[in-house]
């Protein structure tokens, strides 16, 4: 089910009447109907793969209670590593089985020998790569010790397949999330309201941004050899947007929506475009796959701990795992070693913990060292961006190649409904709003509240009707 469709605007108000308005006193029957709710929201996609869901849930339910009544060290690990076989198993078989049959294939073709590819065309369940990282978030956590192996069934199970977040995150840890589903939950006006307010914004980003943006990526990647180096640098600005707001879009109405439930998830997006490295630009993208990555691998691997050498080998690790996750495809893998070449100059001369603090704080305007540091961290991240995006390596290739080397900077007319100038006027007046507002979570805060929802509710009524209600992007991962 799409958080920007129908049935979800019909499926949400149902939820929450029931929730708050039946089930307020009842603790259990919330936790139940939260799972009851979060399995017909999975199930609308394909019903088949709830049991998928249900087993990866079954099995790290009983590993993370064996774990914990185990008092012999050599017992918990062999409990953890069969959570770790099962989860990345299910994780490897559905995501990346045809990706290396297809790879081993080409391998040999290469060398003269013929081979035949014989896969199983395998259906990948939408949101495996996030739900499968939230049960390992667990079970670490039981065999570390830092959190208590949970005795109630039902509210693990909502845990794992919470609705707001299930499908594209965040990736809420466990010590966060499931400790709430233990809590009684008291229906309060501001964190409603906050709630409503991002899925507002998030909403304006999907729609108005990410959507908008999409049928120009789509032209000018689909037909990017017969267009200039103007052309294509816009499709890589266009779809570093439309990638933003789509997946920053999801994360906010995710966040929203669990906050009208009376949950608070963790932020997932801090206006990673306003980064002046790309150590920076990490700490505010994908925040939440980020510090998994940084708390289950990279500090286990020795983080900086040890060596120059050692931390460079760490990071790249880290980043070339972060593209091995987004998808089977070499593109993905070539878009985290990007970054990780990004990356490691900022490591090497310890400069990567230097931007902590927000940008131009307490000024309206940012210098010029930090416009410039912007704007060269968004260059490097819209190369990275065309690999993510192209079908192939090879395509991607090309296309920077053709962007660097057919010096024509008029903007090639694209036949497609709106117009560049509309569509550049829309992007800059998003990037004003979060830049004037990006000391807060979202711009409805401050002054001209009422003016601002109001002419977001009113683009969103407009472009929405033209919109293409694009799938979000991070399905597929």
């Amino acid at each position: 089910m799409l958080f920007n469709s129908i049935e979800f605007l019909i499926f949400l108000p149902v939820c929450f009447i029931i929730y708050w308005f039946v089930l307020q006193r009842y603790l259990k029957l919330q936790n139940a109907f939260i799972l009851i709710a979060s399995y017909f929201f999975y199930g609308w996609w394909d019903y088949r793969f709830l049991a998928l869901i249900a087993f990866s849930t079954l099995v790290d339910f009983a590993i993370g209670i064996a774990i914990s009544n185990s008092s012999v060290r050599s017992r918990k690990k062999l409990l953890l590593l069969v959570s770790l076989l099962v989860n990345l198993g299910l994780l490897g078989f559905f995501k990346y089985y045809n990706f290396f049959i297809d790879s081993w294939v080409d391998a040999f073709n290469s060398l003269g020998v013929v081979m035949h590819k014989s896969t199983l065309n395998i259906i990948l369940p939408v949101g495996i790569s996030f739900y499968t990282f939230q049960t390992l978030s667990y079970t670490i956590d039981v065999y570390r010790g830092k959190l208590q192996a949970s005795r109630h069934l039902i509210n693990f199970a909502a845990y794992v397949a919470f609705f707001p977040q299930l499908v594209a995150g965040p990736i809420e840890r466990a010590t966060n999330l499931l400790p709430q589903f233990s809590k009684k939950r008291v229906f309060k006006e501001d964190q409603a309201i906050s709630g409503i307010h991002l899925i507002l914004w998030g909403l304006f980003q999907k729609v108005v941004i990410a959507d908008s943006c999409a049928p120009y990526v789509n032209s000018i990647f689909d037909n990017y050899e017969n267009m200039n180096s103007a052309s294509l640098i816009l499709g890589a600005v266009y779809f570093a947007f439309q990638i933003y707001g789509d997946f920053a879009g999801y994360s906010n109405i995710a966040i929203g929506t669990a906050r009208l439930l009376g949950f608070d998830l963790m932020r997932n997006f801090n206006y990673p475009y306003f980064s002046r490295d790309m150590a920076e630009f990490w700490r505010r993208w994908h925040i939440s796959l980020s510090t998994w990555f940084r708390d289950y691998l990279y500090i286990p691997l020795g983080g900086s701990r040890g060596s120059k050498w050692m931390q460079l080998r760490n990071v790249m690790i880290i980043f070339m795992v972060s593209g091995f996750w987004h998808g089977a495809n070499w593109t993905f893998i070539f878009w985290g070693f990007l970054h990780a070449l990004f990356f490691l100059p900022i490591l090497l001369i310890d400069k990567n913990r230097k931007n902590l603090d927000q940008v131009a704080k307490g000024t309206l305007l940012p210098s010029l060292r930090e416009l410039g540091q912007m704007s060269f961290t968004f260059i490097l991240a819209c190369i990275a961006w065309v690999f993510f995006r192209a079908p192939s390596f090879m395509e991607a290739v090309n296309y920077i190649k053709i962007m660097c080397t057919n010096a024509r900077f008029d903007i090639q007319y694209l036949n497609i409904e709106r117009y560049n100038v509309e569509m550049l006027l829309i992007i800059f007046i998003f990037i004003g709003l979060e830049w004037l507002h990006r000391q807060y979570e979202h711009p409805f805060i401050g002054k001209w509240k009422w003016f601002k929802i109001t002419a977001v509710l009113i683009m969103l009524l407009t472009l929405g009707v033209y919109s293409n209600h694009q799938d979000f992007i991070y399905f597929q991962f």
